[in-house]
């Protein structure tokens, strides 16, 4: 079989098994407001199927904010993007992270994280 030919059956095989967006890891520091530095997983192919979004949500699905990722990360598996200055509620101990494809949209692994002490 020609190089090409594999090279191209690879890469339909990697379009197909590209599922949707995980989050791998969530790091927080607060202060009047947080920032958060969410580590993404997602197979990204390109402009048609990449990781495009992540979101803050309190424990009732709230969203308090968004990062949205502008193009694709398909030689920077996983990634790590930062968000600040996100309102947190004094009420709220915990907040749910969540990622979205440009494909799928939601559902891949969400990760629940703590609010540290604020200042």
């Amino acid at each position: 079989m020609k190089i090409w030919v594999v090279l191209a059956l690879l890469g339909f095989s990697t379009a197909l098994t590209a599922g949707e967006a995980d989050i791998v890891e969530v790091k927080v520091q607060c202060t009047s407001s947080c920032t958060f530095n969410v580590t993404v997983q997602h197979a990204d192919t390109g402009w048609k199927h990449y990781a495009n979004q992540w979101d803050v949500l309190t424990p009732d699905g709230k969203v308090l904010g968004s990062r949205v990722l502008y193009h694709p990360h398909v030689n920077e598996q996983p990634f790590t993007r930062s968000l600040s200055g996100v309102k947190i509620p004094a009420h709220i101990r915990q907040v749910t992270i969540r990622a979205r494809d440009s494909r799928h949209g939601y559902g891949g692994i969400e990760k629940t994280v703590d609010i540290p002490a604020r200042r």
